[in-house]
C-alpha cells in the first residue's frame, strides 16, 4: 500500500480571510494539488466560518465534478453538529472524518472517548454512510479504543499525531512513534482503514510511514501551507508526497 495525500486547505482560507478579498483563491490553490498529485481536499468547516466558508465547501465540490478531477476524493472534517451533519448531507463527500473537539476551538486536539460517545457516534455513522460516505474517527494513539471503533461502524481510523509532531526529545519521539504504530497494527487486524493528521512535516512523515506503511492517507495543510512558502504549492505538494512514499 502507498499512502495517499490529502491537501487540508483551511490554512489557505485562514490567509484570505485576513482581508475582504478573494485572493488566495481557495479553488485555484485546490486544483494546483490536484495536478502535482495530491488524491484529494480536506476542508474543516466550523460554525464561525474563521477559515472555510460554507461557499469554499460547495466550490470545492464543484471542483471536484470536472472531469479531469473526478476521481480525487473529498474529506469533510468536524464536530458532529447538526449543522455541519445537514452541509455533508447536502455536499456528500467521498469521507466524513468525525473529530471530538468543540466548535469554537483553534485546532482539533484529542482524539474520540468513543465508549463514552458511543450511542451518538453510532447514529451519527449511519447517518454519513446513508448516502455512502466513508466514515473515519479521529483517534489518538490508543490500541485499546480500536475496538469500539468497530462496534460504532466506522471505516476508518485517523490518528491524532499532535503529540509525535510536537515532540523533538528523540527518546519522547520514539516512544510516541511506537504508540501510533501499535494502533494502526491494532486498527489493521480489525480490518480498519487507517489514516493520520495533525502536525506532519517532510521530516516527521517518513518515519511515521516506515513504522506504520498501512497508513492508507495523510491529511496535511498547516506544514504543507508552510513549506510551501518557500517552495510553492506544486513543489510542496511533491515533497510531502516523496514523503509519503510515493515519489522519488
Amino acid at each position: 500500500m502507498t499512502t495517499q495525500l490529502s491537501v487540508n486547505v483551511n490554512a489557505i482560507a485562514y490567509l484570505r480571510n485576513r482581508r475582504d478579498l478573494p485572493w488566495p483563491s481557495i479553488i485555484d490553490l485546490a486544483r494546483l494539488c490536484l495536478d502535482a498529485g495530491a488524491v484529494g481536499i480536506t476542508v474543516h468547516p466550523r460554525p464561525d466560518e474563521r477559515h472555510i466558508r460554507t461557499t469554499d465547501v460547495h466550490e470545492i465540490k464543484a471542483l471536484l465534478q470536472e472531469p479531469a478531477y473526478q476521481n480525487a476524493e473529498f474529506n469533510m472534517e468536524g464536530y458532529p453538529e447538526e449543522r455541519f451533519l445537514a452541509l455533508c448531507e447536502e455536499i456528500k463527500p467521498d469521507q466524513v472524518t468525525l473529530v471530538p473537539d468543540d466548535p469554537s476551538q483553534s485546532t482539533s486536539d484529542h482524539g474520540w472517548d468513543v465508549p463514552a460517545h458511543a450511542d451518538m457516534l453510532s447514529d451519527v455513522i449511519a447517518r454519513m454512510q446513508s448516502f455512502g460516505a466513508r466514515v473515519s474517527l479521529f483517534l489518538d494513539a490508543d490500541p485499546d479504543m480500536v475496538p469500539h471503533v468497530k462496534a460504532v461502524g466506522a471505516e476508518r481510523i485517523e490518528l491524532y499525531t499532535g503529540p509525535y509532531g510536537h515532540t523533538f526529545e528523540a527518546a519522547a519521539k520514539a516512544d510516541e512513534l511506537a504508540k501510533l504504530k501499535a494502533t494502526a497494527e491494532a486498527a489493521d487486524a480489525l480490518g480498519l482503514g487507517i489514516n493520520a493528521g495533525h502536525d506532519l512535516t517532510i521530516q516527521n512523515l517518513p518515519p511515521l510511514i516506515e513504522a506504520a506503511p498501512m497508513i492508507a492517507e495523510v491529511s496535511i495543510g498547516h506544514a504543507l501551507t508552510a513549506d510551501a512558502l518557500t517552495h510553492g504549492y506544486a513543489q510542496a505538494v511533491t515533497l510531502y508526497r516523496q514523503a509519503c512514499g510515493q515519489v522519488t
